[in-house]
């Protein structure tokens, strides 16, 4: 076709790697290699790969390995009192996940790497909680128990041209972030349906949020990416990308972890509401820094702020009284 195909990259941040598969010398402490270990060394002579050399403060596996290590990460998907769906999400898919976003985790330095993957654990992680005040480690140390909303009778179809609910289908929320209603299922499918201008077919096959644990990771990691006019993306909220307008001030919404809140449950921020998540997310986010040593920031609530555009729905998620609003345009 015309087209010049170069050698595959393969990015790592072992020097003594990188230089093993260069140096075909065995040397004292390289010799009980086994031969088939130099597989690599051979398709590097023969051009097949490339290996280049990447710093560890910019590798995205070790950011989310060697930081969280103190977070527990074995115990994200356990529960302290195992629920129907404990276990479903799992470290490595989240990991799969993230690479199908190059600037999720990625975007600044290595403190706003942290401080990002921190927030979007700590929302997601409240959302699927199983934890509560007696559970070992207290509240905050659980999450990822649940896979699906539990009370499951609406079908949360809204009329759309574009994004039509399926006969049978129900939209209720499902995966880290508990997608919901048919236009956020169809946008979501539009987003990770792949570089090729593909599309996954969520509209049809809601089940697979809930079954698939890769496709779950990648729906929340695509909404926490996705700006919704009059919202910004979470993203750009917490790499500092997002420049508040005149009315964002009027209407208390600051930079800071609180206006994350405010996309994800406009609902429980302002006065008059009943604030149950936006203290739970700031517990949730208050206790991953603390695990890491690092500062809050500003605006940690949405208290005093006002919620972005119309709230169009509200529903009861996991377990007792959570909700998630997701705006709709």
């Amino acid at each position: 076709m015309g087209v010049t195909v170069g050698a595959p990259r393969i990015l790592l941040d072992n020097m003594s790697a990188i230089a093993l598969s260069k140096n075909p010398v065995l040397h004292g402490r390289s010799k009980h290699i086994k031969t088939k270990y130099h597989f690599i060394r051979e398709c590097v002579d023969r051009g097949e790969i490339e290996l280049e050399y990447v710093g560890t403060g910019d590798q995205l596996a070790d950011i989310l390995t060697k930081p969280l290590a103190r977070l527990n990460v074995a115990e994200l998907g356990t529960c302290p009192e195992p629920p129907r769906d404990a276990g479903f999400y799992t470290y490595d898919a989240f990991i799969a996940a993230a690479g199908a976003f190059p600037d999720f985790g990625t975007t600044g330095d290595a403190e706003t790497r942290k401080r990002e993957l921190v927030a979007f654990l700590a929302q997601t992680l409240h959302l699927t909680t199983g934890g509560g005040t007696s559970s070992p480690g207290g509240p905050y140390a659980w999450g990822y128990c649940y896979k699906e909303q539990l009370d499951q009778r609406g079908d949360y179809c809204q009329p759309s041209n574009r994004w039509p609910c399926a006969a049978d289908k129900r939209y209720y929320g499902r995966g880290p972030i508990q997608l919901t209603w048919n236009d956020n299922y169809g946008r979501a499918g539009e987003g990770i349906g792949g570089s090729g201008g593909g599309r996954l077919d969520l509209l049809n096959h809601p089940e697979l949020v809930a079954n698939d644990t890769l496709i779950s990771f990648e729906t929340a990691i695509w909404f926490w990416m996705t700006p919704q006019s009059p919202k910004p993306s979470c993203h750009d909220v917490m790499t500092g990308h997002w420049r508040p307008s005149a009315a964002d001030v009027a209407a208390g919404r600051l930079p800071g972890y609180g206006v994350t809140t405010n996309i994800i449950n406009g609902n429980q921020c302002g006065p008059g509401s009943s604030h149950y998540l936006d203290d739970n997310a700031v517990g949730f986010y208050k206790h991953f820094c603390d695990k890491l040593g690092m500062s809050y920031g500003e605006n940690l609530d949405c208290r005093n702020q006002r919620p972005f555009g119309h709230s169009l729905f509200v529903f009861d998620a996991i377990p007792s009284a959570i909700h998630l609003e997701l705006h709709i345009p």
